[in-house]
């Protein structure tokens, strides 16, 4: 495989796993915003208790998809197999 293709995939790899970091810490974000935010959405959430375990639901994937890109950042930049694979 030529080197100009590996270089390639590695930034196209670090691309998307920072995408995938910002897309998760904007689900956070608005995970604690939910949770937090007493004039914003707990009207809504007060009228279904089912929105406010969805504010923690989001807030958790947020942080595990957050995680999970910054692991794939790290990893496409070094190289390792094992980053990545996580």
């Amino acid at each position: 495989v030529p080197m100009g293709v590996l270089s390639c995939m590695k930034y196209l790899m670090f691309i998307f796993n920072v995408l995938v970091f910002a897309g998760g810490t904007c689900l956070a974000g608005v995970g604690v915003w939910v949770a937090v935010d007493p004039a914003g959405f707990q009207d809504i959430v007060a009228a279904k208790p089912v929105l406010s375990a969805g504010a923690y639901l989001l807030l958790a994937v947020g942080i595990v998809l957050s995680l999970l890109g910054f692991l794939g950042c790290c990893g496409a930049l070094r190289r390792s197999r094992a980053l990545l694979l996580v």
